[in-house]
């Protein structure tokens, strides 16, 4: 269990955190469909970019304290729910809406593994 939780929250940092700085350097090619979405490009730094980007911070540092992963997996679960929510209000079914499904269970995937993979994080 502890092979499978390495794996897929190293996976996991890596692309929170790709997502995170993507944002935060506003790439060009994330624009259009956060247009589409109706988010506001100004939201990109805060909160969206400083949020993933801690996120997957978070869990770098949860690799040796368990429950401060264990909460940066829950915040980035909670942040994906919120962004497929908000491109399903924007009638945006993209790329970028099945990425934010793709993240979201992953990061739902991180959180459960690493409650599985550190009882004593759960007592």
């Amino acid at each position: 269990m502890h092979t499978a939780y390495l794996v897929v929250t190293l996976i996991a940092i890596g692309i929170d955190g790709f997502s995170g700085v993507s944002a935060l350097v506003h790439f060009a090619p994330i624009l259009p469909p956060m247009q589409r979405a109706g988010v506001p490009l100004s939201w990109l730094t805060f909160p969206i970019g400083t949020l993933k980007t801690l996120g997957a911070l978070g869990l770098v540092v949860g690799l040796w304290l368990p429950p401060i992963g264990l909460a940066a997996a829950a915040g980035l679960t909670i942040f994906f729910v919120c962004a497929v929510y908000t491109h399903v209000l924007a009638n945006d079914i993209s790329g970028q809406f099945a990425f934010a499904g793709f993240l979201l269970a992953l990061n739902t995937a991180t959180f459960a593994l690493t409650l599985l993979a550190h009882p004593a994080v759960n007592s």
